[in-house]
């Protein structure tokens, strides 16, 4: 029964993809929006084709992609060694915890000039802008993750004789992974977007440098095909951490 749920939730979602771009085919075609604005996917498809085929953008490409990697390895580790410090001292929790709450609401965009002046506009600047945008979601998802770990659970296993390292491993960890994966599943949301927003803003590569060149000089079909491509590349790593955070969770049910 689960499989068969599960194929017609991935069905129904293939449904929804197809139905949006019929729908954007027939508003190009039909005159709805102006096409040299909005061109059809009959002409946005292939041309995504075309650039995972060119090797200047495949250099861009590959620019992003280690920039986002490279930020959520310093993120992770920084985020989740925060939050745990913040939820295991009343004190660090009580002084600190407002602060990334309240970072956390603003848009990070603002900040963006300070990292400029800070790092310059190369590499670093972009990996660091990804770790400021990814480390607060990680931070609070992973001081929530310490908050959900069953208190009972502890007992039990203290009363039974379990060491502290086997209250930690076998019960902490289990219960806190699948929130923390999706922390991370968000903080990589984030990492992406900002990464991407940093080379718009003033970059000499990367996938967002790209968006900024084509959108400037109108080349509507490749802005589109590189958005296409770029919204991929999230969703596979989306669904990847998703997966992986329904396996950590399975112990609940199982």
């Amino acid at each position: 029964m689960p499989m068969r749920a599960d194929r017609m939730v991935l069905l129904a979602q293939a449904a929804v993809v197809l139905g949006l771009f019929l729908a954007w085919e027939a508003v190009s075609r039909l005159g709805l929006a102006d096409p040299r604005l909005l061109p059809p996917p009959s002409l946005v498809l292939p041309k995504a084709a075309e650039l995972l085929g060119d090797a200047t953008f495949r250099g861009h490409l590959w620019i992003t992609i280690k920039e986002v990697a490279l930020a959520v390895v310093i993120a992770a580790p920084l985020g989740v060694g925060i939050g745990l410090a913040l939820a295991e001292s009343p004190y660090l929790g009580r002084a600190f915890k407002p602060f990334f709450h309240f970072v956390a609401a603003v848009p990070k965009s603002v900040f963006l000039p300070v990292f400029i002046l800070l790092f310059g506009i190369g590499f670093g600047q972009k990996v660091a802008f990804g770790v400021f945008q990814a480390l607060f979601v990680l931070v609070i998802a992973t001081a929530a993750a310490v908050a959900a770990v069953p208190d009972e659970l502890v007992r039990l296993a203290r009363a039974n004789g379990a060491t502290r390292r086997q209250i930690w491993v076998e019960i902490h960890w289990n219960a806190m992974l699948p929130l923390i994966l999706e922390g991370l599943r968000l903080g990589m949301i984030f990492n992406i977007a900002g990464v991407i927003f940093a080379e718009m803003y003033v970059s000499r590569a990367g996938l967002g440098q790209r968006f900024s060149t084509w959108g400037e000089s109108f080349r509507m079909p490749e802005l589109f095909a590189g958005v296409l491509i770029a919204a991929a590349l999230s969703i596979i790593v989306n669904e990847t951490l998703r997966a992986l955070e329904r396996r950590a969770g399975a112990w609940r049910t199982g």
